[in-house]
């Protein structure tokens, strides 16, 4: 821990090289005894960001607002509600999962006008609960005790203020507060960093310069994989001066997310005094919204039992869209990222269904499968109860604790409102070498919790073969062709924590062109000018006959253009299949790749592709049963204190 200056001053923290802890560095975690009313969450009215719209945290409905981030003043004949992403109060949450009948919502008041508590159901429909007229005030306390009674399957409440002619009212320091519980749980961050200094740095002084809201937190671990270290930066030494004590910066192997994230369960169930407490993941690379901490931390306190709390993620490229309200995976297929029936995603928040007309709201309470890990917390006691992330490395790691974690009784809710903005998704190019990991490890997953129907999963992945051969993306189809072998080595492929993998799947990628971004005007052997344009058709009503027609095409050579340039929403495989050459525009919109007819390699890699999905089929139930049984050991302390070299 770090100690103190002779001036008084909170030294800055010690990084502990590959995880060495001297004795005295180290935070015991306890429970807490509370002092006063637990604040489940703030009434903020502007976002951590000039780029965020403060629309997201409240909306000017008339007249003149001066909206700030603790506060806002309304000039006469003005209204502004708090009916918005982060100013609803997730009523219907704290009714299905705490043990929490009633919040009180207070704000310091000077000036006169009203202030109204709100409600709606799980349609929609608004009600008033409560409502105060204000005269002559200044700096006076006024607090609302509103039932949480009428919420079960949907509805929030928030806070709508509003001045008459005449009348100017500010509003500052709004706070939603509930009974505390006899003790508040420990909470310890962790931000997983490789290589993203300058993103986690900014995260270490976004938390550092809230630091007086965030009391129930513990302590930050900063497990840093890189080469480029967060360290290293100017601005390292004052922010480990400002956090103090509650700072743990770790230099460790570079074990991916997996072992990034599970490097804080790992500390803090070294260190506890109380299986009562969390563990609050965060990604390097998203833009914090401070009061995540306070939401997710009040809402895992007052659980009726343990859950799983996941944080929703909004996009930053776009940060008025939601990227989904919940999700979950459809294991024996092998999709990530469905969204939940009723769940808003890709959602404009500012902006309203097209379907409906209505405003995008999530009104409907829903259950998610599991949350990704750009903000999760985990309690204790489910690590105590199921063990240790797996050591996937990369992708399905927060997947498959989910769905552990509920086959031993704890349920995963992803909480509206706690949020953070990360890189939008569809900004990312399928065609990596992270794909190796999404397919080895989604089918490991399927192994260890479903049924496991080789039929089925057989199924699935020879159809995305055909659609990447087609589509000429020859080390994508390898790619997937890595995945299922390593998957059928059985579980010594996890031995390492995927360091091996990684190296050789990149290796095996680079073998093919397509993999490879250029610039759209510096293509290799193709003239910038001659590169047009050739757009898609509308998606054909009969696929399968189209998909067995551009079959026969290819394997008899047969193309209807010799080159173009494919837009990246229309490089579908039934557009794509008609090129000799066609230069695709990467997902990242940065450059282009070019995918060129090679028959050789078309007929390689099917009959390869072929060849392992048989044995799949064959010899998956026999590996499955290896995964299952190897389970505990991967997931053990001992195992993951190994791959730390502790």
């Amino acid at each position: 821990m770090a100690g103190k200056t002779a001036a008084g001053k909170p030294a800055p923290a010690k990084a502990k090289t590959n995880g060495a802890q001297a004795k005295e560095d180290q935070t015991t975690f306890a429970e807490h005894v509370p002092h006063g009313r637990l604040t489940a969450q703030r009434g903020l009215y502007a976002g951590p960001s000039p780029i965020v719209s403060k629309d997201l945290y409240s909306e000017v409905l008339e007249g003149v607002v001066n909206r700030g981030r603790d506060g806002a003043t309304l000039e006469p004949s003005a209204r502004v509600s708090g009916n918005t992403y982060f100013g609803r109060f997730p009523a219907s949450y704290w009714q299905r999962w705490t043990k929490v009948r009633q919040v009180r919502v207070e704000a310091v008041v000077s000036g006169a006008g009203q202030l109204a508590v709100r409600a709606s159901d799980f349609e929609g429909e608004p009600r008033t609960i409560e409502a105060r007229e204000v005269e002559g005030a200044d700096g006076v306390v006024v607090a609302f005790d509103i039932k949480i009674d009428k919420f079960y399957d949907g509805g929030a409440l928030w806070l709508d203020l509003e001045t008459q002619a005449g009348q100017r009212l500010t509003v500052e320091r709004v706070r939603w507060t509930v009974e505390p519980p006899e003790k508040i749980r420990p909470t310890a961050v962790t931000i997983c960093t490789m290589n993203r200094a300058d993103d986690c740095l900014k995260n270490l002084q976004a938390l550092a310069g809230d630091l007086q809201s965030l009391d129930t937190l513990d302590a930050i671990y900063v497990a840093d994989q890189g080469t480029d270290r967060v360290d290293s930066r100017d601005g390292f030494a004052q922010v480990a001066a400002d956090l103090g004590d509650k700072l743990k910066y770790i230099t460790q192997p570079n074990l991916g997310g997996a072992g990034g994230f599970t490097r804080g369960l790992y500390e803090v169930a070294g260190h506890t005094e109380t299986e009562h407490a969390n563990v609050l993941f965060m990604d390097d690379d998203v833009l914090l919204e401070p009061d995540l901490v306070v939401r997710m931390t009040a809402f895992s306190n007052m659980a009726a039992n343990p859950v799983i709390v996941g944080g929703q993620m909004l996009n930053l490229l776009h940060p008025h869209q939601l990227h989904v309200g919940a999700e979950y995976a459809r294991l024996e297929t092998l999709e990530p990222g469905v969204p939940v029936e009723h769940s808003l995603h890709t959602a404009d928040l500012l902006g309203v269904d097209e379907e409906t007309g209505e405003p995008n709201r999530q009104e409907k309470r829903l259950d998610a499968g599991y949350n990704g890990w750009w903000s999760c917390l985990i309690p204790y006691e489910v690590v105590k109860a199921i063990g240790y992330p797996m050591p996937f490395f990369f992708q399905w790691d927060d997947a498959e604790y989910s769905y552990r974690a509920r086959a031993h009784g704890f349920p995963t809710v992803t909480l509206p409102g706690a949020g953070v903005w990360h890189a939008d998704f569809h900004w990312k190019d399928w065609d990596e070498w992270h794909r190796y990991f999404n397919l080895r490890n989604s089918i490991i997953t399927a192994a260890l919790h479903s049924d496991f129907n080789l039929n089925v999963v057989c199924r699935t992945l020879m159809a995305q073969v055909v659609r990447y051969l087609l589509g000429m993306q020859y080390g994508l189809t390898h790619t997937l062709i890595k995945a299922v072998e390593d998957f059928l080595e059985g579980p010594s492929i996890l031995e390492d924590g995927g360091v091996a993998a990684m190296q050789e799947i990149r290796a095996i990628r680079a073998q093919y062109p397509e993999t490879k971004r250029h610039d759209a005007t510096e293509v290799p052997g193709i003239a910038s000018n001659d590169i047009g344009i050739i757009n898609a058709a509308p998606r054909p009503a009969l696929q399968r006959l189209i998909l067995v027609k551009r079959v026969f095409d290819r394997l008899r050579g047969r193309s209807r253009f010799a080159l173009g340039a494919v837009p990246n929403d229309e490089a579908h495989w039934w557009h794509v299949a008609l090129f000799d050459t066609a230069v695709v525009t990467d997902a990242s919109q940065e450059g282009v790749r070019v995918r060129k007819y090679d028959r050789e390699r078309m007929f390689e890699l099917g009959k390869r592709a072929l060849k392992t999905l048989n044995r799949l089929r064959k010899e998956g139930h026999a590996v499955q049963a290896q995964y299952k049984r190897a389970l505990p050991q991967l997931t053990s302390r001992e195992n993951w204190k190994r791959l730390y070299r502790l």
